[in-house]
C-alpha cells in the first residue's frame, strides 16, 4: 500500500497564487477540499490509502495554506471555488469527484454550482448550505472550535497562520450560503455527518440532502465533526460504495 508521506508535494501556478498539492493512486480522478484552519497533511492517512486503492487521489492546500501561497485578494468562498477551478484546469483534469470538509463542503457547493461540468459525483462531508439557513452550533462549541479541531489533526504544520486562519474565519462569516440553488445541484450527492457533531450539527446534511435532487444521506452513529478519523475505513468503505453505485 502506498506511502503517503513519502509522496512528494508539488506547486502548480493557478492565477495569482502557486497551490500545492499530492497525486497519488490510479483511476478516476477524486479531488478532496479540506476545511476550515487545514492543509493537505490533515486528512486521515488510512482514508487516503484506502481510497487511492480505486481512484487518483488528489489533495492540496486552499489559498494561503500550508505550502500554497496568497494575494492581497479578499478571502471569500467563491474565491476558494475559483481557484479549485484553475487547479483543475492547470493540471487538465476537465472533470472529477469531489468530496469537501466541513469548509470544503461550503467550497465544494460554490463549486458544483458554477462549474457544474467539472464534477461527476460530489461528497459533502460534516456540511452547511451558509447563509440564514445554518443550523448553528452552540456558542460554547464555536467557541472551542479552534481547540476541538486541533484535537483530530496530527501535528502543527496541518494548520496555517493565525493570519490567514483569521481570513477564512471572515470568508465563512461572509458568505450568504446557496440554500435556495440547492435544487440546481444535478450532480449525484453523498452527504455524510456525525449524528453528534458539535460544530455542525447533522441537520445542516439533512437540509442539503432534502433540497438536492439526487442525494444519498448517511448520518453515522457517535460520529463527531472529525469522523474520518474515528472511522476511517468504514468512511472510505461509504464514499467508495457511493462512488461506484
Amino acid at each position: 500500500m502506498i506511502n503517503i508521506k513519502s509522496i512528494k508535494t508539488k506547486k502548480i501556478n493557478v492565477g495569482d497564487i502557486q497551490i500545492a498539492y499530492k497525486k497519488f493512486g490510479r483511476g478516476y480522478p477524486l479531488v478532496l477540499v479540506m476545511g476550515y484552519m487545514g492543509t493537505m497533511d490533515c486528512w486521515d492517512v488510512t482514508l487516503l490509502k484506502m481510497l487511492s486503492l480505486h481512484y487518483r487521489v488528489i489533495i492540496f492546500d486552499n489559498r494561503g495554506m500550508g505550502q500554497t501561497s496568497a494575494s492581497e485578494k479578499k478571502f471569500s468562498i467563491k474565491l476558494f471555488a475559483d481557484d479549485l477551478a484553475g487547479f483543475l484546469k492547470a493540471l487538465k483534469i476537465k472533470k472529477c469527484h469531489v468530496l469537501g470538509w466541513s469548509m470544503g463542503s461550503n467550497i465544494a457547493l460554490e463549486f458544483v454550482l458554477k462549474y457544474p461540468k467539472k464534477v461527476n459525483k460530489l461528497i459533502l462531508y460534516a456540511a452547511d448550505c451558509g447563509g440564514r439557513k445554518v443550523i448553528q452550533a452552540s456558542q460554547k462549541a464555536i467557541s472551542k472550535r479552534k481547540l476541538h479541531l486541533s484535537r483530530y489533526l496530527p501535528h502543527s504544520d496541518c494548520c496555517g497562520t493565525p493570519e490567514n486562519i483569521d481570513r477564512q474565519t471572515k470568508a465563512i462569516e461572509q458568505w450568504k450560503g446557496v440554500y435556495r440553488r440547492l435544487p440546481e445541484i444535478n450532480a449525484h450527492a453523498l452527504v455524510v455527518t456525525g449524528a453528534d457533531d458539535i460544530l455542525i450539527p447533522s441537520e445542516n446534511s439533512m437540509l442539503i440532502s432534502k433540497k438536492i435532487k439526487h442525494s444519498w444521506l448517511i448520518q453515522i452513529k457517535g460520529g463527531g465533526h472529525a469522523v474520518m478519523f474515528q472511522y476511517p475505513k468504514g468512511f472510505s468503505s461509504i464514499v467508495h460504495t457511493f462512488l461506484q453505485a
